[in-house]
């Protein structure tokens, strides 16, 4: 099992963003410290849900300042950059890392962010797959060309090569995906059957979002393990890809339940409702958001949240019953520098020991 620290970065009703983000270097520092297997780097843009609108070059920071740790992004949002310029930062930090940096990658939803970089709305609804076919290309080939719809150029060397440089190899070399011998480990978010069905064909790992439960995360790796198999990829890499899923999730560790979760339910749900709320959808469409208390109090339900044994429990369950191993723990959750990094030592200290 591979327990990480997931980190939005988020901007809790009355902190600056400057507190946001040391929050979340000090964090990956203490996960480094304390011993967990990687930390994961959410993005978002315009938006005090998360104000790290970069994960990539957070990740740059982060790996600068770290020297066991994984460090994943979760995720880059595809349609809002060009594929080559987000291959070729891939690369570099897989290189000067020594292979601890994983790339996650996800469609993002329809926000105005579609507008403001220019890839339109059509990037979003039909462009996912063309863009993650070329990020692909760029990180396997040395030489690409493209002709799609949205991207067309000539051939052009790939420097650097991702797998071009002899260096020692880091300890998250297991999140590399079939095909990437050599470099680095990509990660695809999948919210729905079509996108499930997009890693698999690709034999990509995903990343299942902390708003699913069991049930569903063990719907979609079954739809996910059958597809690839249809592909026609042999049976043990298919298995072999499936042990890199990765389970989003919250944690809180506290004394007792009711602790934590008044810890969160104090916190969260104004966060979510401030940070949510300022969500903008590039055309108008209407824009359903969840109820910022019961979402609170589902994540509360869904994942380890409590004291160490309930915590324990609760991911070998979750484990057991998706045949995932791999978690990116949201541990910011109580939205205070000091209680944040309690919470990772506590995880790292008192929970993964009860895991074996």
């Amino acid at each position: 099992m591979r327990v990480g620290a997931f980190v939005l970065g988020a901007q809790f009703p009355g902190q600056g963003q400057d507190e946001a983000l040391d929050r979340a270097v000090s964090t990956a520092e203490a996960a480094e410290e304390a011993g967990l297997a990687e930390v994961w780097l959410a993005e978002h843009h315009f938006v005090s849900y998360g104000v790290c609108p970069s994960a990539v070059t957070l990740a740059g920071v982060l790996l600068g300042r770290t020297r066991r740790i994984g460090v994943g992004t979760a995720v880059s949002v595809l349609p809002n950059t060009h594929p080559v310029a987000l291959g070729e930062q891939t690369a570099l930090l897989h290189l000067l890392s020594g292979g601890r940096f994983t790339l996650g990658v996800g469609r993002g939803g329809p926000w105005v962010d579609l507008e403001v970089f220019g890839g339109g709305l059509s990037a979003y609804e039909k462009g996912f797959p063309e863009a993650l076919d070329l990020l692909l290309r760029w990180l396997r080939e040395p030489r690409v060309s493209a002709d799609g719809e949205r991207y067309r150029f000539r051939e052009v060397q790939v420097v650097p090569r991702p797998e071009s440089a002899a260096l020692p190899r880091g300890p998250a070399t297991g999140a590399r995906g079939a095909g990437e011998e050599g470099g680095p480990g990509v990660v695809v978010a999948c919210t729905s059957p079509g996108s499930v069905r997009l890693a698999a064909e690709r034999l990509l790992p995903m990343l299942l979002g902390m708003h699913c439960g069991d049930e569903d995360k063990a719907d979609m790796t079954r739809l996910w393990r059958r597809t690839a198999l249809e592909a026609g990829h042999p049976s043990e890499v298919v298995e072999a890809v499936a042990g890199r899923h990765v389970s989003a999730g919250v944690v809180q560790v506290a004394d007792s339940h009711n602790e934590a979760r008044r810890s969160l339910t104090k916190a969260m749900p104004g966060w979510l409702r401030e940070g949510l709320g300022q969500h903008v959808t590039v055309d108008g469409r209407p824009r359903p958001m969840r109820d910022p208390v019961g979402y609170t109090e589902l994540l509360c339900d869904l994942h380890p949240v409590g004291a160490p044994r309930l915590c324990a429990d609760r991911l070998a369950a979750t484990a057991e019953r998706t045949g995932i191993g791999r978690f990116a723990l949201l541990v910011e959750g109580g939205g205070e520098r000091d209680g944040t990094l309690r919470n990772v030592h506590r995880l790292a200290g008192e929970v993964l020991p009860l895991l074996g």
